[in-house]
Order: C-alpha cells, then sequence, then structure tokens
C-alpha cells in the first residue's frame, strides 16, 4: 500500500519532532549536569552526530523511495536536509563560540591551518548551506538544469563529513567508523548514478 498525501504529512510532523526533540534534550542536558566532564566536547559531538544522521536519513529517501515503491517519500527530502543543515549550523556555532570565542576570528584561521579536519568541516557545511538556499522550488525553476548539479554535491558532503569526523576524534572508536561505513554503503548504493557520470 502506497503511503498517502495526509501520511506524507504526518510522517513531516514527526521529523520535525525528531529534529526538536535532540535540542531540547540538550539544553536540558546542559543545565542539569547530563554531560561529562567536558561539555563543550560532548555539546560539539552530539551536534555534529545530529547533523550526519540527518544527513544519512536525506540520502536513505530516494533509494527506499525506489525500491519500496513509495514515491511520496521523496518530499520529505527536503525537511530532512534542512534539520541537516541547522543540526551542522550548531555545531559549527558551538565550536565557534565555545571553543575558540565567536569574536576570535585569527584563533579560527590558525585552527584551520593546524587542524585540516577543520577545512573538511568548512566545505561540507558551505556546501549545505548552498544546498539550503536553493531548496525552494522557485530556485529550482530560476536554476533549471543546474539545480540538480549543485544538488548533487551533497554526495561530496557524504564523503567529506565522516572524514571530517574520523579526523577529528583522537582515538578511533566504533562510532565513527559506523557512521562512515554507513555514508559508504548509502553512495554505493548510487554506483549505476555515478558510472553513468563518469562515462
Amino acid at each position: 500500500m502506497r503511503l498517502s498525501v495526509k501520511q506524507i504529512t504526518g510522517l513531516k510532523v514527526l521529523l520535525h519532532l525528531a529534529g526538536l526533540l535532540p535540542f531540547l534534550w540538550l539544553v536540558w542536558a546542559v543545565n542539569n549536569g547530563g554531560l561529562s566532564a567536558d561539555p563543550v566536547k560532548d555539546i560539539q559531538h552530539f551536534t555534529g552526530r545530529t547533523a550526519l544522521k540527518f544527513l544519512l536519513a536525506t540520502l536513505l529517501v530516494a533509494p527506499l523511495a525506489r525500491y519500496a515503491k513509495q514515491p511520496l517519500l521523496i518530499r520529505i527530502r527536503r525537511l530532512l536536509g534542512l534539520w541537516c543543515f541547522a543540526w551542522a549550523t550548531l555545531h559549527l556555532t558551538s565550536y565557534a563560540t565555545l571553543e575558540l570565542g565567536i569574536n576570535n576570528l585569527a584563533l579560527f584561521g590558525r585552527e584551520l591551518i593546524t587542524r585540516p579536519y577543520l577545512v573538511l568541516g568548512i566545505i561540507s557545511w558551505t556546501i549545505l548551506l548552498a544546498l539550503t538556499l536553493t531548496s525552494t522550488q522557485a530556485a529550482q525553476r530560476k536554476l533549471g538544469k543546474r539545480w540538480q548539479l549543485l544538488h548533487n554535491f551533497v554526495y561530496l558532503v557524504a564523503i567529506l563529513a565522516p572524514i571530517h569526523y574520523l579526523w577529528s576524534v583522537k582515538i578511533i572508536s566504533p562510532q565513527p567508523v559506523i557512521y562512515a561505513l554507513l555514508a559508504f554503503a548509502l553512495l554505493a548504493w548510487r554506483y549505476k548514478k555515478f558510472r553513468q557520470w563518469w562515462r
């Protein structure tokens, strides 16, 4: 049975809750001692992982809609992408404000030079910003064929973001490896598309 428009609307409501509730939990944890002895790192990792979850969910929509024969699922992809950008922005903001101090641009520049994984993060966030700004139907009509070309850069984010996570941790742990493997699997699922591009 195919999902109806009403069911897709209900699913969107659930996805909004999935994007908002982790933020409410984070606020509660900050104010009630729910974080570890290094709360700054906890906030950075939590926001970054949540952004990655929404990124992976965004990449999952198209193959799931195709193989499950649920074409209306495509309608939730933009919503997932917007939440991905929102959490990526929280991730970047938490690093800039809590780790460096928002007015210390010189320090931020030095960090980019000494910590190359930050470059991957900034590139990923910039691409997500561009995708968010052009995610409307008006932008799609205005850009025409260039819209799809631009939004294919989400696959680059799917490569850079997990590497950014893997590179940022001092000790390799299962969690960033799992995210990287999931991203690889979702990209490998599209091997036919990539093969056509290569030709």
